[in-house]
């Protein structure tokens, strides 16, 4: 039995980034062998083992053939015979299909450490093709290294075309997709996902509502630098689609609740927002009810944000923020309490409220505007 680190730990290691999670590789090993150390079994799909003491991950060496479509469809095979190099070869790059011993010693077999100095994302082998998965896994990590100066390498690039062409990515799952959505659009130049998938026809294939669309990438470039988090990145990407797109996009990929939510609202009220200094007092009342800035300021802080983001991307100032503040703590400054001791209560009360929160909106205005 040899066990080995693999894949992003060898691979970051030797890029000097901090190496989070560690994966081990068992070469030699039965899974008889690894019940009898005390390894627990988990997953159905191919004998991966918990440590008995420290709990990390170990996988057996394998191999794998295509069997079916998408990204689950492949027929697995571990066993002590199964060399550190056939378990390699069936990897999606060859920064990742390096291997190092308990000595420290790296094991390269595809030249995955000349690709890390020549700045390249080159595939293992032509089986690459077969897991369509990868076009956005190489997507996502040409967005994580891109500041490193990291591409992706021609012959990979036109592999995923050849992926995005065959229709083997309308056999991904959501729940698949997302993940390496919401991964891309968290690393700091998520805008790099999006032009590798539309350099390799992914974009088309799967967002097409994007297609070209260069005020979203920059909106979300913008989000990146500013360090926003996933919801508020996630608008501001689609902030330039019609509600339609929006909402089709959203349960194409499942997106998180807050994610969808925040993003629709862009969509309905973004021009809104940036007509906010022209806005009559009505109209600024009817946007704080539809964010319910009474009772959850910090999703119409969130829009604020989008809408900034927006803004700097077309290298415009955007004074709308303030106003939009401003005018949401003159609302919510108007108190229920005196209203509710003078007796009234239901549609009345709320009449009343909305009554003294126009009046305040209407003071507002007209102290800005002198």
């Amino acid at each position: 039995m040899q066990i080995y680190k693999v894949g992003g730990a060898v691979r970051d290691r030797l890029l000097g980034r901090p190496v989070s999670d560690i994966d081990w590789l068992v070469v030699g090993a039965s899974v008889e062998e690894m019940h009898a150390k005390g390894f627990r079994p988990v997953g159905a799909d191919f004998p991966v083992f918990l440590h008995p003491k420290t709990g990390e991950e170990y996988a057996l060496a394998r191999t794998e053939r295509k069997s079916g479509r998408g990204y689950g469809g492949f027929t697995f095979h571990a066993s002590p015979e199964v060399t550190l190099e056939e378990d390699l070869i069936r990897r999606d790059l060859t920064i990742n299909a390096m291997a190092e011993d308990d000595q420290g010693n790296v094991l390269d077999p595809f030249h995955g450490r000349a690709d890390l100095e020549q700045r390249l994302l080159r595939h293992v082998s032509p089986a690459f093709a077969e897991d369509p998965l990868r076009v956005l896994r190489v997507a996502r990590f040409a967005a994580r290294y891109a500041p490193l100066g990291f591409r992706v390498a021609d012959e990979t690039l036109e592999l995923m075309k050849q992926i995005a062409t065959s229709g083997e990515l309308q056999a991904l799952t959501a729940e698949r997709s997302w993940k390496e959505i919401e991964r891309a659009l968290m690393e700091d130049e998520p805008q790099v996902f999006i032009n590798v998938l539309s350099d390799c026809a992914a974009l088309k294939q799967l967002m097409p509502e994007l297609e070209g669309d260069a005020a979203s990438l920059a909106a979300l470039t913008q989000a990146a630098k500013h360090h926003q988090p996933l919801h508020i990145r996630w608008a501001c990407l689609l902030h330039s689609l019609e509600p339609a797109s929006i909402k089709a996009l959203n349960q194409r990929f499942k997106a998180p609740r807050e994610c969808q939510e925040l993003a629709m609202l862009v969509g309905e009220c973004a021009s809104n927002g940036h007509r906010a200094l022209q806005l009559e007092p009505e109209d600024m009342l009817a946007l704080l009810q539809k964010f319910d800035v009474y009772r959850r300021p910090q999703r119409f802080e969130d829009f604020i944000s989008v809408c900034q983001m927006v803004a700097q991307g077309s290298a415009q100032a955007y004074p709308q923020a303030d106003y939009l503040r401003a005018a949401a703590a003159a609302a919510r400054a108007v108190e229920a309490k005196p209203l509710v001791e003078a007796g009234l209560t239901g549609q009345t009360l709320g009449e009343a409220l909305k009554h003294q929160r126009l009046e305040a909106l209407k003071a507002y205005k007209a102290n800005a505007e002198n």
